[in-house]
């Protein structure tokens, strides 16, 4: 069953008198507990797809569909509640001068309405956390802490979609493998639907069934996430699996399957 569809989107910027398309006539499909990753080095318009589809940015062109209704800006609350976003940088995704229990608190008041609750205890042992530190101002927190606390907000409305991104390459690499982790394990035990947005064919080979490979605004392939990698037909697909290749021969190596919630 197919949660999100985009349709023939198209974006451009113009800056300084410069204009440059980000989005070319993008069309693509998810499914209900899919996780689907779009890969693509920076410029490929990954990021600006993402933005079109949480609804932070309005396609010049092209239509949005969530469950077979029309995806518009400015959204309702239930369709923002739906889709959420979860962004690189954890630390500036939330207020430096309140504390994290306060920001989380916040954001389901404004999804879930003014007499929402929320529990705060349950949502950071859900994403390996010690409660205690939602009392915290994000300066407090290490980068691995305060992503992890970006997951729980996003899951506390409880959404239909995630998307994810480039949510680990802020990280250094142990926490990268812990995040990873997480979501996999949370993927797991729910029906979510996540989009993963990563330059880096690594870390969408951890997670997804299927992947979606982006340049220049385009998508110039997808499919299931063994035919991109192991039999690529797109000189530019063949160039970032060589590439990460090269660094790790091993790197598309199936991962052991997990056996509880990791923690940092």
């Amino acid at each position: 069953m197919t949660i999100l569809e985009c349709r023939n989107l198209y974006k451009r910027y113009v800056r300084n008198d410069v204009s440059a398309e980000a989005l070319i006539d993008v069309s693509m499909q998810l499914a209900k507990g899919e996780v689907l990753g779009i890969a693509g080095m920076s410029g490929s318009g990954k990021s600006t797809l993402l933005k079109m589809i949480s609804g932070l940015e309005k396609p010049d062109k092209g239509e949005l569909y969530l469950e077979g209704r029309p995806l518009l800006v400015p959204r309702s609350r239930e369709q923002y509640r739906k889709i959420q976003m979860i962004f690189q940088d954890p630390a500036s995704s939330f207020n430096p001068r309140r504390k994290i229990s306060v920001s989380i608190r916040e954001a389901v008041r404004k999804l879930n309405g003014k007499e929402a609750a929320c529990d705060l205890a349950a949502l950071a042992e859900s994403v390996g956390l010690d409660p205690a530190l939602a009392d915290r101002y994000p300066g407090e927190l290490s980068g691995g802490q305060c992503q992890r606390f970006a997951i729980a907000r996003a899951l506390a409305s409880n959404p239909d979609i995630l998307l994810c991104d480039e949510i680990t390459s802020a990280l250094d690499v142990t926490t990268q493998d812990l995040i990873l982790d997480l979501m996999t394990d949370i993927c797991a035990k729910s029906s979510l639907s996540v989009i993963m947005v990563s330059h880096d064919l690594a870390v969408l080979s951890r997670m997804c069934s299927r992947i979606i490979v982006m340049t220049e605004g385009r998508i110039v392939e997808e499919g299931p996430t063994e035919v991109v990698l192991f039999n690529p037909q797109e000189e530019y697909t063949k160039t970032l699996v060589e590439s990460v290749l090269a660094l790790d021969p091993d790197a598309f190596t199936p991962k052991k399957a997990l056996s509880g919630i990791p923690r940092e």
